[in-house]
């Protein structure tokens, strides 16, 4: 099996994506990344919205989506499991990927055959599923970007991810409400479907990047229960060794920091539904030009990376995050008028995708190259877990306060993530522990987009 090369970093050239067919593939394992996430969140409580679904109980449908943040319980037997059959024929990463891609389309099939007005509890266990094997899908998608970038191309992978992931979200958004506007939910889920074939074809074509040692760990059916048992712990180990006592304030730090985001993005498809917007106004403005404005949002979030340090960048990108919740509130108080949403929508976006570039880039600089995959689904389901348990909470506090003092809120909770980054930011951004080569708080070559297939990055306001 092919292992990623090792090589010094070196200035990227416009003619490398042509060269480089890492990065093509990487644009198509991106996009079927992202393809999943909007049709168990924002496409599917506008679905929920649409079918005149009480809000408390959409805000409760917001839990279909936790596997996204509990993969890291799982992600280490991907890593050291094999699927059967297919990982002697495809190799264990490009086997998992066919795996969960193929269990993904499934499941968005039997998404479209329940109707939420008849079949609500079958249409949210199909989404339960569909984020179960798509989280599943990222772990294996970061760990193949990890391994296969080396030391030379870990930022365009991680940019060309993106840019793919962001395609994913446009699809899954504005394809999939366009779709439903004229065709019906059925018929946008079904196309969904089809559309996991990118990822599976990609999956085939790329090259294995399966790391021997790996695969020796698990050859012997004696030593797979221990080699389990390693894989859970030695990630976990390492990180403690590395960082010491201040790993749980880094910990804290990456749960809290989205929270203000994950706990508005619940709303935010049942308020257009509210105003009174229909399908096409919502696909048009937040589904496909809102997620254009989030990533110029990326980018920016990438050159402040590179011009102001990881620090700064992580605290500006806290403020940011959590203030632009007021354009919502501002939205909230106000009538169904297009330019009143497209401005929300800029502002949100804009924001909402640098600080998750900024989160991205803090938590892969946490990792170590042995255990990436494992601490990475660690750090990428910690960031969105408090945020999700606390997300179905959302309609409830909608009901009792109305959409603009539940957005007032979610900014007012951005103040303590805020403080935090203060305290915390400069002690791991400024000054961080050795990691084989390259300071922990500044991994090589990472602008200009950092993000990753598994942590989405604008997601509330575009989901």
């Amino acid at each position: 099996m092919p292992v990623a090369p090792e090589k010094t970093s070196r200035r990227f050239r416009l003619r490398d994506i042509v060269e480089d067919r890492r990065i093509a593939l990487m644009l198509a394992l991106g996009f079927s990344s992202g393809l999943p996430l909007l049709l168990v969140l924002g496409t599917f409580t506008l679905r929920l919205a649409f079918s005149d679904i009480d809000v408390r109980t959409i805000g409760l449908f917001s839990y279909v989506a936790l596997p996204y943040s509990l993969k890291f319980l799982w992600a280490p037997m991907i890593d050291r499991l094999d699927v059967p059959v297919l990982s002697r024929l495809l190799g264990r990463r490009r086997a998992w990927m066919i795996a969960t891609q193929l269990a993904t389309a499934l499941c968005l099939v039997l998404m479209a055959f329940a109707d939420p007005k008849t079949n609500l509890g079958l249409l949210g266990l199909g989404a339960f599923f569909v984020a179960f094997c798509a989280a599943s899908q990222d772990v294996v998608i970061d760990g193949w970007r990890i391994d296969a970038a080396g030391s030379d191309r870990q930022g365009i992978l991680a940019a060309t991810s993106n840019l793919g992931y962001r395609l994913g979200l446009i699809t899954a958004g504005a394809g999939a409400l366009f779709i439903a506007a004229s065709g019906g939910w059925q018929v946008a889920y079904l196309s969904m479907a089809a559309f996991m074939l990118v990822g599976m074809i990609a999956a085939l074509l790329a090259p294995p990047y399966d790391r021997p040692e790996r695969r020796a760990a698990a050859s012997s059916p004696s030593s797979r229960l221990w080699s389990a048992r390693r894989a859970l712990l030695e990630p976990l180990t390492e990180l403690r060794a590395r960082f010491g006592a201040p790993l749980y304030a880094i910990l804290l730090l990456v749960a809290l920091y989205r929270l203000p985001d994950f706990l508005s993005g619940v709303m935010a498809s049942p308020l257009y539904r509210t105003l009174g917007f229909d399908l096409k106004e919502i696909a048009t403005v937040s589904k496909l030009y809102g997620v254009w404005v989030g990533i110029a949002g990326g980018f920016a979030g990438g050159w402040a990376l590179a011009r102001l340090g990881l620090f700064r960048t992580l605290v500006l990108g806290a403020f940011l995050a959590s203030s632009s919740h007021l354009a919502f509130a501002w939205l909230a108080a106000g009538g169904p008028e297009i330019w009143r949403l497209t401005i929300a929508i800029s502002i949100e976006n804009f924001c909402g995708s640098f600080a998750g570039i900024v989160l991205i880039a803090y938590m892969s600089s946490l990792t170590s190259p042995a255990f990436a995959a494992t601490q990475y689904a660690l750090f990428s389901s910690l960031y969105a877990l408090p945020g999700k348990l606390i997300a179905g909470s959302a309609g409830f506090i909608v009901a009792a306060i109305g959409y603009p003092g539940f957005f007032v809120l979610t900014t007012l909770i951005g103040l303590p993530v805020l403080a935090l980054c203060l305290a915390v930011g400069r002690r791991t951004g400024d000054t961080p522990p050795v990691q084989n080569g390259h300071e922990a708080g500044n991994p090589p070559n990472l602008s200009p987009l950092p993000s990753t297939a598994g942590a989405p990055t604008g997601e509330p306001k575009t989901a």
